[in-house]
């Protein structure tokens, strides 16, 4: 495929081109955005040396660790999508390279809780900052009202996106019967 096809691969995405000039310019900086989001991950992921997989287990171990919630290797191979095998593959190759650490459960014997470490912290926040300094700086300069205009309208987009999908019951769990 030629690399011009690739670079705009995430152009024009939509069916019906929107109303106005304006709305469409709007939709194609969404379209970049979203793009560059993509590269910035993937390239968070190649700075920190982990596989696709390392990488999303330690996001959500330290988001999880952050919000005070315990998880094990069950947990991880339900938020990953993986087999048992294949996550107690991943978390070895986490703990040997002392990303992870395992613990014994508190009240269950046959279970461990996983625990990121520093490093996992200092690595994933390392290879994130400039995504996240950049979006920051960006909205920061903004006025109040051009915050709360693009707030609302970044939310109406989500729900919008979101109309007709399975609604979360909990934090667990989705209702799959809408």
């Amino acid at each position: 495929m030629p690399l011009t096809v690739v670079r705009r691969e995430h152009n024009h995405l939509y069916t019906r081109e929107p109303r106005s000039q304006a709305a469409k310019t709007a939709v194609e900086a969404l379209l970049r955005l979203q793009h560059a989001e993509e590269q910035q991950i993937e390239s968070a992921r190649i700075d920190s040396g982990l596989s696709k997989n390392e990488s999303l287990a330690i996001r959500y171990m330290l988001q999880a660790h952050r919000d005070g919630r315990t998880m094990g290797p069950k947990d991880l191979a339900v938020m990953l999508t993986v087999s048992n095998a294949s996550v107690t593959k991943l978390v070895d190759a986490l703990v040997d390279k002392e990303l992870l650490v395992r613990a014994a459960h508190p009240t269950d014997r046959r279970a461990q809780l996983l625990e990121p470490t520093d490093l996992a912290a200092e690595k994933i926040d390392a290879s994130y900052a400039r995504f996240h300094e950049a979006v920051v700086e960006v909205l920061d300069d903004l006025s109040d009202a051009d915050n709360a205009v693009l707030a609302e309208s970044l939310t109406r987009i989500v729900a919008a996106l979101a109309d007709g999908e399975p609604a979360p019951v909990d934090e667990y769990t989705v209702d799959e019967q809408r």
